[in-house]
């Protein structure tokens, strides 16, 4: 299919040095300069562009783009440079996101004149602070990373180097980032858990302890207005890899393995693990204390019930309580013929 993604303006390389970057075989002039990503139909000169159906090549050789990403199929096309891979989608991201970052072409860098920076706060090279945010005492944040205007970084908080956090975040005491973290707008790191005690002679509630940590690794992408609680009395914590989408929850003690999708409006309540690369759909909710295993994928509004186990590597669930799809769809059908809606 054609590549779809809005233009990305960003620093100018020559194709030949994109392609030893991202693996790629360059067919075809490699000075060309690179500028920028964008889709076949809105590409310009220094564009690149990426085409995994061989029907659209044609499209994307006529378009304005300087140069074109392809599987072997465009090999020896005329018309304009190539790099030739076996995963055009997977490349084009990779060279989009190394386009994006250079230190060299900033003109923003430092602490802008209205954030509010601690004195034990340490600031490495290149970490740029925009307007009116607030960064704790003892916060560490690492090189190349950016925290966006109005964002909260409070006490202690570690932030590894080239993380991209945008505006109105806020990370609370404690938590930990590590390198390449993208967090979008109105996310909230490290808030206390849900947890409470009843006394059963005054039906009042007391707070349970909410001292643990937020623990987030490398490459982790959190969604806008995304709400993750630290630990109770240990940690939470979010494997390398995982994307989280908006408007997600997650309750104190999870643990989130390695690559692990979840989609809008999914809910996890506390102590929780996700197995390494599950996939949960949209609007998932799983109760406290279950355990997805790895290669689970769970369709959008499944449902999970606490203390329950879902496992088998790449097995499709469905539905409340979350069964094997086949085995949902079946119960489906029976259900309309007994209700007489699956007679002819």
């Amino acid at each position: 299919m054609v590549g779809v993604c809005d233009r990305v303006r960003a620093m100018r390389r020559r194709l030949r040095q994109i392609a030893e970057l991202v693996d790629a075989r360059l067919l075809g002039d490699g000075d060309v300069w690179i500028a920028g990503v964008a889709s076949i139909a809105s590409a310009a000169e220094g564009d690149l562009v990426f085409v995994e159906d061989e029907k659209y090549l044609v499209r994307a050789l006529q378009s304005g783009a300087g140069a074109v990403i392809a599987g072997e199929f465009a090999a020896g096309a005329p018309g304009k440079p190539l790099l030739i891979c076996r995963h055009p989608k997977l490349t084009f991201a990779r060279a989009s996101r190394m386009l994006r970052f250079d230190r060299s072409s900033r003109t923003d860098e430092g602490v802008h004149a209205t954030a509010v920076v601690h004195a034990s706060a340490r600031l490495a090279e290149f970490v740029i602070v925009e307007e009116y945010a607030v960064v704790g005492a003892d916060a560490e944040i690492a090189e190349g990373t950016r925290i966006g205007a109005g964002c909260v970084i409070g006490r202690g908080v570690k932030i590894g180097r080239e993380c991209l956090i945008y505006p109105q975040v806020t990370i609370y005491a404690g938590t930990t980032l590590g390198e390449w973290v993208t967090v979008h707008a109105g996310a909230v790191l490290g808030s206390d858990g849900f947890g409470y005690v009843r006394d059963p002679e005054s039906g009042r509630y007391e707070k349970f302890p909410q001292v643990g940590r937020l623990v987030i690794e490398d490459d982790v992408e959190i969604g806008a207005n995304t709400t993750i609680d630290r630990g109770a009395l240990d940690e939470t914590r979010i494997g390398r890899g995982t994307k989280i989408d908006n408007l997600v929850h997650i309750g104190h003690n999870c643990r989130l393995g390695e690559n692990v999708v979840i989609a809008a409006q999914t809910g996890l309540s506390g102590s929780i693990v996700i197995e390494n690369d599950v996939v949960l759909g949209g609007q998932v909710g799983i109760g406290e204390h279950a355990r997805i295993e790895e290669g689970v994928m769970l369709g959008g509004q499944g449902g999970v019930l606490p203390n329950k186990v879902l496992r088998g590597k790449g097995v499709a669930f469905w539905g409340t309580p979350a069964q094997p799809v086949r085995q949902y769809l079946k119960q489906l059908a029976a259900l309309a013929r007994l209700s007489g809606r699956g007679k002819k």
